[in-house]
């Protein structure tokens, strides 16, 4: 995944479940036609997983951004993604071994301080703070923000809070100087459609790394 500037909080994005990937890509083209996308983690389980990451994982790659994969390395590795995104435990990441030379590995639901630090151990390219489906919630979950936020002030390893289901919740976390902000809802259900809401996401994401500069 790409670095984060030290000034300016990026966008991730996640893909919403149970959506069939004929429909869902078109809708993921316009969302990276949008803007500076950093990342998008492909959420999906067994066969659909599979299709979605055959359907995604090029279209991701050719606009420069990094193509992940939720917990399965066979996937990942079938579709040339460039890194998994590992929620099933430290022990998950620790077993993935001599992959992880080819592949970003993200610690996914990380819930506490505790998770964290044991994460972290582990060495993992980012962590993850709060569910990829916890956008239920306008802004981002309290929680989620408390803990990506200790951890971007005290850590060199990049945390990525999942954002609400309004864009505004970025706004939230560029705030608290965390690395990166991801969004499922805000963007794939916004009436006005995803490319816009990826501009407009930047855009607020921009003022607020102007603001502090």
């Amino acid at each position: 995944m790409p670095e984060a500037d030290a000034r300016r909080c990026r966008l991730c994005l996640v893909t919403p479940r149970d959506i069939d990937p004929d429909l869902l890509a078109p809708r993921v083209d316009d969302a990276l036609a949008g803007g500076d996308v950093a990342s998008l983690i492909i959420d999906g389980e067994g066969e659909s997983l599979q299709r979605l990451a055959a359907a995604l994982v090029p279209r991701a790659q050719a606009r420069g951004v990094a193509a992940i994969v939720r917990n399965d390395t066979r996937i990942a590795g079938r579709t040339h993604a460039d890194g998994v995104h590992i929620d099933t435990g430290v022990a998950d990441i620790t077993a993935i071994g001599s992959q992880r030379r080819k592949l970003i590995v993200g610690a996914g639901n990380v819930r506490s301080r505790h998770e964290a630090m044991a994460a972290g151990e582990a060495d993992p390219d980012y962590l993850f703070f709060g569910r990829l489906d916890g956008d239920t919630g306008d802004d981002v979950f309290a929680k989620a923000l408390d803990l990506a936020s200790w951890w971007s002030e005290l850590f060199v390893i990049p945390a990525i809070v999942m954002g609400g289901r309004t864009l505004a919740s970025v706004e939230t976390a560029a705030r608290e100087g965390i690395e990166f902000v991801a969004l499922c809802r805000a963007v794939f259900e916004d009436p006005r459609g995803p490319g816009i809401a990826v501009e407009e996401a930047n855009r607020l994401l921009s003022r607020i790394a102007e603001a502090a500069a």
